[in-house]
Formats: C-alpha cells, structure tokens, sequence
C-alpha cells in the first residue's frame, strides 16, 4: 500500500507524469527559490527531489512578489523527446486584479540544463499543455475577470501553441465554466477512448476545495459536466485525514493503470490550522463501464492507503534526524530554499568561512526583496530543530539566529543581536500573522545576555506549540510557549488568505545596512511525529 501524503509538508498544486518506468511530480514554491520543486520515483510512493528547474535571473527574480506569490501550479508533460514546464509568475494577488505571466521552460533531461523562458500570456494563471494525439499543442489556463461577473473566475480556456514558433497562435476559445461549486482553475486535459477529459480544481484551496472533470468529444467543447461532478473532495468529511483535496493530475502506469496526485492538507486537531501547509497525495482511479473516472474505493473521497500499482511493492523510507553541515563546497543541500532573489552571492556564502554557511546580513525578517533565510521544510508535527550561530552585533539593528517561518506576518524568531543595556544579547520576535495589522513582538520582557563565543539555540515544536532554548551549560529555555498554529495557510484572512507552509531555518538581518554577517557551523532537523 502507498501511504499518504507522499510528499509531507509544503507540496501544492502537483502535476505528474511518466516517462518509462519513471514518475517525475512538480509542486508549486511561490516566493522561494530556486523556482518548482521535481520529484522523481519509481514506484509511486518513495520520492526523491531531483530537481528544482528554475535557478538563474532569466528564469526567475521573485525581488518585490507578495507573500505567497511567486511561483504557482507548474505543469510537467514528456513529448517528442523533451520535458515540458509550464509555469505562472504571480506578481500580485490582492485586490481585483492578479499580474500573473506564464511561461514555458524545456529540457531533454530532468536534471536540465532547462532552457530559458518563452512568454506565453497573462490572461490568468494555472496554464497547463496538452499534447494531442495529432501533434498539436494547446495552452490551458483560467482567465481572470477583474470585473467579477459573477466571480473573477472567467472560465477555463484554450489556445493552440506552435511550438515551432514558440508562440500561441489562433483563436482564444473559453471551454469551460466549471460546475455550481465554482471557481475553476488547475486544468489538465487528456485524451482518452475518443473523449477529451478535462480535469479542474473547484471551490477555491480551503476546505471546499475539489477535483471536477467534464469531457467532450471535441477539444473545443462544449463540456459535460461528470455525473458525480467531483472525483475528489474532502467537503462532506470534515473529519477524515486528508482535508482540502483538490487540484489533481493523473497519469497511467505501464500496465494502464490510473492514479491520481492532488493536494491536500491535514489541519492540526483543535485548531483546525495547516501549519505543514498543502501537501501532495494519491488515489488510484478507475474508468467505469460508463467510460468516466473515479476513486478506486469511495468514488470521491481520499484515502490515507491506497494499493500499489500491480507488480511493485512500495517502500517507505524511515523518518531519521538530518545534521547538515557546511563543508566549503558551493552547493547547498537540496533540503534548503531562501526566498525570492536570484542573488544568492548577496544573501549566503559556503566558502566565505569553510565549515560555515555565512549569511549577509539584508533587509528586515519578512522583507519582499532582500532577506537573508536559509531554511527547509517543516514536515512534520512534533520536531526539534538545532543550530550553532557565530556573530557579532553591535546594534539593535544586527540581529542572525534560528527562525520559524510561514511568511512576512507570522514567524517566531530566536536571535543574537545587541541591547544598549546589556550588549550583546538574546531576544525572541514574534509575530503570529494578523495581515495587514500583524506586528513584531519582543516576547522577552528583558533580553537575556548572551554565552561568549558561538551561541547554540534549540526550538521544540509540538503541535500547535513551540519553544525556545539556547545551550548555558545544558539547555535552558527562553521566553514563553508561542502560538505554532499561527504559522499557517489559515492565519491569514479573505483575500490575504495565504498558500505555503512552515519552514524552519537559519536568518541573518541587518536594517542598518552595513550587511553584518552571521556563521553558522551546522543545523539538525529532528522529526518526533
């Protein structure tokens, strides 16, 4: 049995396909770099990244993006001899309009070199391609309508691409309105049985959220809706595992079996927060004898266990501490994102001071331009994360240490940084979301004064709470137990509503300007759960 979710914290929007015996997913990174995360496997359950395509400044600059802009919903096809990577660069999402731009990206291998962009459009985001059995190539995507009539989800449309000009060409056809659930998006288009099968993401990410497919004999349409309507939904199980189900691709195994990925999350008891963010799960399908796709056990509803294609047996891989330390190569480990610039020379060095990953100090924690965070994935519920820090604040303004981190408005922070009272120091900002009103607190009613030399921190998270120490002779705790929920999708509000996941990392800052450095000597990442 495949167990879900098969890749654990912030993993939305999957799109897959097959290439022989491989399966190669990419999830969607919004504003973290480098740009898409690929996963490769063999057998649909054991995942290893291989992967991120989108890692110089002509592929990607994200400097300035909203939280939770960035990179959305890529879409990975195989044809003539090529991977294919469709890709939205969301510039802006609040308010009525959405600045997105879509753009494709080939390479002949996974691991590249991947090409630089071609400019597709910017009608709207979620662009996917579908390769016809005929050789022709259409371009999907929602439209967005500013004018909200009756929602901005203007519908799902199509356009041919010639890929021999590397341009869309011909009429713009809007196919499909999606069903009463509404606000399509995520469309993937396949073929089958002499049936164009469209599949979309309905009912926006949260707990509404939905696979729906509709198909025509013509690619054009006109659609008909499946007459269960949805494949996948969590919306009538509000106490099943796997919540907020929707956005899928499918693919067929060798054998002609059918699977479908899609994200998911699993909001922490209680609270009802996804702090691990939108994941990636699988269901197998089968085609019915009415031709139409459904869940190999309940027709829609997502299992945690599903069977293994026939003829493999699928592996789990333990759940082990990681240390990562820093050898002087150039290359960080594939664990680690920072966020938004293509200049990594300005935020980080690994040779600067071999055994050390330096930080330069930047911009404030949370800034859309320049900040200094090198951090991976929280993938798990209860974990301890360790650093060692060396660094030399002489100001307020110098602050270098270990962060847990959802977005700009909601993180917990345990720094190194100076106080006019008692010099060189520890304090915790917090700011537990609350856009656009959220605001840094000190948690500390006094800075703690802190060990000579490098300073070792510890945070323990538990669920919805966390905790910070730091190493004096033993572990000692500092400051009070902070809220862990408030690093979540669900902390932000209507249309600031947010889309990523909890890292946990290391930070440096300097809002003096003077870029003070912080070395870090390792960083261990401690699952419990």
């Amino acid at each position: 049995m495949i167990q879900n979710p098969i890749l654990p914290g912030f993993h939305p929007d999957p799109s897959i396909c097959r290439v022989g015996d491989d399966y190669f997913i990419a999830t969607s990174t919004f504003e973290w770099y480098p740009g898409v995360q690929i996963y490769h496997s063999t057998d649909l359950q054991t995942w290893e990244l291989v992967k991120r395509p989108l890692e110089r400044a002509d592929q990607l600059d994200l400097r300035g993006v909203q939280d939770s802009c960035g990179v959305w919903a890529p879409c990975l096809t195989h044809a003539d001899g090529r991977f294919w990577l469709i890709y939205t660069i969301v510039r802006r999402k609040s308010g009525s309009f959405k600045d997105c731009h879509n753009y494709l990206v080939t390479a002949e291998k996974i691991e590249g070199p991947w090409s630089a962009p071609i400019y597709l459009n910017s009608s709207g985001f979620d662009p996917s391609l579908f390769h016809d059995d005929d050789g022709r190539k259409w371009l999907l995507n929602l439209t967005w309508d500013y004018r909200a009539r009756p929602t901005p989800f203007g519908g799902i449309v199509l356009q041919e691409y010639d890929a021999t000009r590397g341009k869309l060409v011909g009429p713009i056809t809007n196919i499909f309105q999606g069903s009463s659930l509404g606000l399509a998006e995520g469309p993937h288009l396949y073929q089958r049985d002499g049936w164009y099968h469209l599949l979309v993401a309905e009912g926006g990410t949260g707990m509404r959220h939905a696979v729906t497919m509709a198909r025509s004999r013509e690619i054009t349409g006109p659609y008909e809706l499946h007459p269960d309507t949805h494949v996948v939904t969590s919306r009538f199980n509000p106490d099943i595992v796997l919540q907020r189900s929707g956005h899928g691709d499918i693919v067929d195994t060798p054998d002609g079996e059918t699977y479908m990925v899609h994200l998911c999350s699993r909001p922490l008891p209680g609270v009802r927060r996804s702090v691990l963010g939108r994941e990636t799960s699988i269901q197998k399908c089968i085609w019915d004898e009415d031709g139409w796709l459904r869940l190999h056990g309940d027709p829609i509803v997502p299992e945690t266990s599903v069977p293994s294609p026939r003829g493999l047996k699928a592996t789990v891989a333990e759940t082990t501490s990681v240390r990562y330390t820093f050898d002087g190569t150039q290359t960080l480990t594939a664990d680690f994102q920072w966020l938004r610039s293509p200049q990594r020379d300005r935020l980080f060095s690994l040779s600067d001071r071999p055994g050390h990953l330096r930080l330069l100090g930047r911009e404030s924690i949370g800034s859309t331009f320049e900040q200094a965070l090198v951090a991976r994935r929280q993938t798990d519920f209860d974990f301890d994360a360790e650093i060692e820090v060396e660094a030399e604040p002489t100001s307020y303004h110098h602050m270098a240490g270990l962060v847990a981190y959802y977005n700009g408005f909601a993180y917990h922070y345990l720094c190194l940084t100076h106080d006019e009272v008692h010099g060189r120091s520890l304090q915790i900002l917090s700011c537990p979301g609350g856009w656009p009103q959220g605001k840094t607190e000190l948690t500390l009613e006094q800075p703690v004064i802190a060990p000579q030399g490098p300073v070792r921190m510890k945070l323990e998270v538990r669920g919805a709470a966390s905790r910070f120490y730091y190493w004096h002779d033993g572990w000692k705790r500092i400051g009070p137990v902070l809220d862990h929920s408030a690093l979540s999708d669900e902390s932000g509000e209507g249309e600031h509503a947010n889309f990523t996941g909890a890292f946990v990392g290391m930070a440096a800052n300097d809002t003096s300007g003077q870029a003070m450095h912080a070395d870090f000597s390792y960083f261990s990442y401690l699952p419990l759960s």
